[in-house]
């Protein structure tokens, strides 16, 4: 292995180098932000309104030495531990596979990377907890494990624990002693959490509450020594409860058959009579709606992460694939239609991957800021993901669809092989799927990253009317064609990617004042309003990334990075121009709706450009490398 952590030694180390766990975090920490020193966040949604500069933006490229032997543990352990075992983990026929590997996971500190060091943990910062997520993320099963276990099973402790509840159980969720679980979703609750119909009425003398309901598609259900559980305390207050799996009263179903993800162990949760002590009450009576959300925001942009490692991945496997077979006496790597395939794979990975750690170093940022004005070290995690929950939305469904083009992609680049259960891509393909289910579903997470600009704008956070008047008068005017200064290889993008930004609030701004409070209704011309702010903070992350590696190598030197910038933004003009073009013509009519069509046409006029020849010479970079290699 290029480095290991030991618990024991409770130390990083590496073959040449030991930091102390104190400051490993710190030094990685503040290299990180010596990267982006320069930065002047935007608030969440913000970047519909402004741009920030290059410079300021976080990008993988800016990964310390310390922060890729972390990585690089990450992949040795998913390459040595979880690949040779996928097939026994599938089966499910040795129950104690997936938490024997987990506690491995915990001999290397994997399980406590963000739980502060007095609790047992690393104490790293949020983007290295994201790395991590992203090299485990190809772990098939074993990644959905992982993150139950340190995400939803593990956070709420940490969150909204008494200092009790954290000394008593997160040094044993962080040194895999025991295992965690999140017990939300109910038979006839899924997204609508609110509705769960568990309950918890106080015992006579005040001393414990009884729960009794049930809960289903518990991930870890089947080993997990600690259960986190919403209930209802008298039928009405919605609230977080710590519980103890071996508490009488306690049943575990059977695992579920799934699709995909066979090796996670899944079960229904019920509980009849079950004494819970009135010290485990997680959070505030009645606030348990605070922890399942705000849990969510962060589990959100974290698949955003697990599903760039499987992408990665697959795509990796689809080259490689391109390469061996022969078709017509050459390798199908030399055949155009497989070279778009690859290449978009390729142009998508890079996009998302920009757009998340984009994301991920402003919840960052945003941690340090309300640390510096006092916030307890809880608090400041909830904040940081709090303001950024319109971005962990969006990205939660950017990597969840990225993944399911690239697994299905990769399915026909192995053609009638790629449909053998014998085959890498059929797991792969069968995986991918929950995460358009997971943390809410994509239809849901698009509902409500809309959902949270508007309301932000209707409190005066974001200065939506301002920028829309302006937009709309704009329309009226006559536009300018003449030829523009910048001659960069990236002026059509950056040009192109402004007037995204204008479309998208041309078409908000008139849906909201036709429909008004109707608006929340319409859902379709939402997930509209949802496709076109996601093509806008994809494309623009991506562009951010290309011009800071050309501020520091040349443009000559970032070719490959220019083609997927203007690849991507060449296709999101046509699905942005779609997605405006159908909710314009489910609110407006006549005058109205033909000057909002021209305006729409306008913003996502494009030059051309030969996309083919963009993804030939992506595609050539991939096969030639024989993996995914941006």
């Amino acid at each position: 292995m290029c480095g290991w952590w030991s618990r024991s030694g409770r130390h990083l180390r590496t073959v040449e180098l030991t930091f102390g766990t104190s400051n490993i975090g710190l030094l990685i920490d503040k290299k990180n932000m010596e990267a982006t020193q320069n930065n002047k966040v935007l608030a969440g949604g913000e970047w519909l309104l402004k741009t920030p500069e290059a410079a300021s933006v976080f990008i993988p490229e800016d990964w310390t030495e310390e922060q890729k032997m972390i990585a690089q543990t990450c992949l040795d352990f998913i390459h040595t531990e979880v690949h040779t075992r996928l097939v026994e983990m599938d089966s499910m026929k040795n129950p104690d596979l997936m938490p024997s590997l987990l506690r491995k996971a915990a001999d290397l500190g994997l399980l406590g990377l963000g739980l502060p060091e007095e609790y047992g943990g690393m104490g790293l910062d949020f983007l290295t907890q994201m790395l991590v997520t992203e090299k485990l993320g190809s772990g098939h099963s074993f990644a959905v494990g992982f993150s139950a276990h340190t995400g939803i099973g593990t956070l709420p402790t940490l969150y909204y624990g008494t200092d009790e509840q954290k000394k008593e159980y997160l040094p044993k969720l962080a040194s895999g002693e025991w295992m965690a679980s999140y017990c939300l979703t109910e038979p006839g609750s899924g997204s609508d959490a609110l509705g769960a119909k568990t309950t918890a009425v106080l015992s006579a003398d005040g001393s414990h509450y009884v729960l009794n309901g049930q809960k289903i598609w518990i991930t870890n259900g089947g080993f997990a020594d600690l259960f986190t559980v919403f209930a209802k305390i008298d039928g009405k207050h919605f609230t977080g409860f710590l519980v103890p799996a071996n508490s009488p009263g306690i049943t575990r179903g059977e695992e579920e058959h799934k699709m995909g993800i066979k090796g996670s162990s899944t079960r229904a949760i019920f509980f009849q009579d079950v004494k819970v002590p009135a010290n485990m009450v997680l959070g505030e009576i009645g606030k348990g709606h605070k922890i399942a959300f705000n849990i969510l925001n962060i589990g959100r942009i974290k698949l955003a992460a697990a599903t760039l490692g499987g992408a990665k991945a697959a795509s990796s496997l689809s080259v490689k694939h391109a390469n061996e077979r022969q078709q017509f006496g050459v390798p199908i790597a030399s055949f155009g239609a497989i070279q778009h395939k690859l290449a978009q794979q390729a142009v998508l990975i890079w996009v998302c991957e920009s757009a998340t750690y984009r994301a991920s170093m402003d919840i960052q940022n945003k941690e340090h800021e309300l640390l510096a004005s006092g916030k307890s070290y809880s608090d400041a995690l909830l904040g940081g993901a709090e303001e950024y929950a319109i971005e962990c939305a969006l990205l939660k469904v950017l990597g969840s669809e990225v993944v399911d083009y690239v697994v299905d992609e990769g399915v026909q680049i192995f053609g009638g092989m790629g449909y053998s259960a014998d085959m890498p891509m059929d797991r792969a393909y069968r995986d991918a799927r929950i995460n358009r289910i997971f943390e809410g579903t994509n239809e849901i997470n698009r509902l409500l990253g809309i959902d949270m600009i508007l309301k932000r704008a209707m409190k005066g956070q974001l200065n939506l009317l301002g920028a829309i008047q302006g937009i709309m008068a704009e329309l009226t005017s006559i536009p300018n064609f003449g030829s523009d200064e910048d001659t960069s290889a990236l002026a059509n993008a950056t040009k192109a990617i402004a007037n995204f930004k204008k479309a998208i609030l041309m078409v908000a701004g008139g849906a909201v004042q036709t429909l008004m409070a109707k608006l929340e209704t319409e859902q379709e011309i939402i997930m509209n309003l949802a496709d076109m702010g996601l093509q806008v903070y994809a494309a623009e992350s991506a562009l951010l990334r290309a011009k800071k590696l050309i501020d520091r190598h040349g443009e000559a030197a970032c070719s490959l990075q220019i083609d997927v910038v203007n690849v991507y933004v060449n296709d999101a003009a046509d699905i942005i121009n779609k997605a405006g073009k159908d909710a314009i013509n489910s609110f407006a009519e006549g005058d109205t709706q033909r000057m909002m069509l021209m305006g729409l046409k306008r913003f996502t006029k494009q030059q051309p450009y030969n996309a083919k020849e963009g993804r030939r010479r992506i595609a050539a970079a991939l096969i030639a490398k024989n993996e995914y290699c941006f």
